[in-house]
């Protein structure tokens, strides 16, 4: 409605409008503003304390499995040289292990070729020479591989690796800058003594892309056959010399796989089968920073901090909150609730303590001492239907579980944020009724001003032209 207004009456009716309308929004949209501020503030603190919890509640439930403390490690003195693995079932113990030799695979090439060779067109074929039949090892039954009439040297490679890509076997072309002469050269993964490449045929034309099993002579360029051997791996445990075809050593010690790294003559590696204590400690210290972050962000979130002489001090968004009060409280009882057993019934006799402001510290060589003199007390202590971690997760577990308090407190402020929203929609409709509304009634009385102010402009102009009227000029 705003426009030109007031030419009747000369009155600013644009302003005294909407300084009426301002008045009459402005106590409404302080409300609101300091109601939306106040519970989104609420609602985002929620949020964060229940994002806490949860990764507070997921490092409970991982320290409560049974199956942590059942783990084995296998650790290796010198894991350049050697790693392992163990399964739940492997016994402890150390061993004293030697590796001299590793396993690897076989190395072949065809006798030199000029560079320009192709195999020999049978005007008889149908565009096929023959066929190669590629072996790894004596009990491979052996790969074919067809060979087209007119194939060059790369030709013939490519359709190796082709027909063998997924056989550990690739091909390669090695050219002799002295002469141009090329040999074919085939690459095995498969490792254990026996295990080399062959490549025969029964096509007189495919003769020269055989490979038996002698040794490949670098001086001979008739010469074809092997120039690496595969080969077992060689190694000791104990004193005892042992073999394997493959580097991951399965069965030389029961329930533990060795993986050989590299060969050494002259070092000695102790490897250490046991409980694995690192896994343990390491779901501790979890579960411990996942309490800290639940503590720091509830003291955040209850905190208030003065910012200086006459300004209003600095709030957390749950300052005061009995939700907050309740739910540290049910925690640090159970925290310091001591358990149904002898030996380890409390985390300071595992060197966990609680710090002034609530978080908890670990005494490192407190706590392993604890898992090398008492690890089955440890586990008990933690884990179970009546360990630590269980009740932990019951205090918990009513707070973020779905439906549980604060997603019903989440859900109360959302709906609050709701019907802000609606209370802005239902201002603006009443401030735009009462805009029209004012509009309406000033313009009607500019209009009247303006009716009045002609009458008495003629009125004047007709007293004015009376006879005997003197006029004031």
């Amino acid at each position: 409605m705003a426009g030109i207004t007031g030419l009747g009456s000369g009155v600013n009716i644009d302003s005294i409008v909407s300084a009426l309308v301002n008045a009459e929004r402005a106590p409404k949209d302080a409300q609101l503003a300091r109601v939306e501020k106040a519970t989104t503030t609420k609602f985002t603190a929620l949020g964060q304390l229940k994002g806490a919890l949860s990764d507070f509640q997921t490092a409970l439930k991982d320290l409560n499995k049974s199956s942590l403390f059942e783990n084995r490690s296998a650790t290796s003195s010198d894991t350049s040289l050697l790693t392992a693995t163990a399964t739940k079932s492997a016994l402890a113990g150390t061993y004293s292990i030697k590796v001299s030799q590793l396993a690897t695979g076989s190395k072949v090439g065809t006798a030199a070729l000029a560079s320009d060779y192709k195999v020999p067109t049978n005007a008889d074929a149908d565009g096929i020479a023959g066929k190669l039949t590629v072996k790894v090892g004596a009990s491979d039954a052996g790969t074919e591989v067809e060979i087209a009439e007119g194939a060059t040297l790369t030709e013939v490679r490519d359709a190796i690796n082709a027909k063998l890509k997924d056989k550990g076997v690739t091909a390669n072309l090695v050219s002799n800058p002295a002469d141009g002469t090329t040999r074919l050269v085939l690459t095995s993964s498969k490792s254990g003594a026996g295990n080399d490449v062959q490549i025969t045929s029964s096509d007189p034309d495919l003769s020269s892309l055989t490979i038996g099993g002698g040794t490949l002579s670098s001086a001979d360029p008739a010469s074809s056959g092997i120039i690496e051997a595969a080969r077992n791996a060689k190694f000791s445990i104990d004193g005892l010399e042992l073999e394997s075809a493959s580097n991951s050593v399965t069965g030389a010690i029961p329930e533990v796989t060795l993986d050989l790294k590299a060969a050494s003559t002259d070092k000695t590696i102790a490897l250490t089968v046991d409980q694995d204590k690192s896994g343990v400690k390491s779901s501790i210290k979890k579960f411990v920073d996942a309490y800290n972050k639940v503590i720091t962000t509830s003291n955040q979130l209850t905190a208030v901090v003065a910012v200086g002489d006459g300004k209003a001090p600095v709030t957390g968004g749950l300052v005061g909150d009995a939700t907050v009060r309740t739910l540290l409280g049910g925690l640090r009882n159970t925290l310091v609730e001591a358990a149904d057993q002898t030996g380890l019934r409390v985390l300071a006799d595992l060197g966990i303590s609680t710090q002034k402001d609530g978080t908890l510290k670990i005494d490192d060589t407190k706590l392993d001492k604890s898992l090398k003199e008492n690890f089955d007390q440890v586990a008990s202590f933690f884990t179970g239907d009546t360990g630590l971690m269980s009740r932990l997760d019951k205090q918990v577990d009513g707070y973020v579980q779905s439906g549980g308090i604060l997603q019903q407190r989440m859900d109360g402020l959302q709906s609050t944020l709701k019907s802000v929203d609606k209370q802005k929609e239902s201002l603006e409709l009443r401030i735009t009724q009462l805009q029209e509304r004012l509009y309406k009634q000033f313009n009607a009385m500019d209009s009247l001003v303006g009716q009045l102010t002609q009458t008495s402009d003629r009125l004047t102009q007709a007293l004015a032209s009376l006879p005997g009227v003197v006029s004031k000029d």
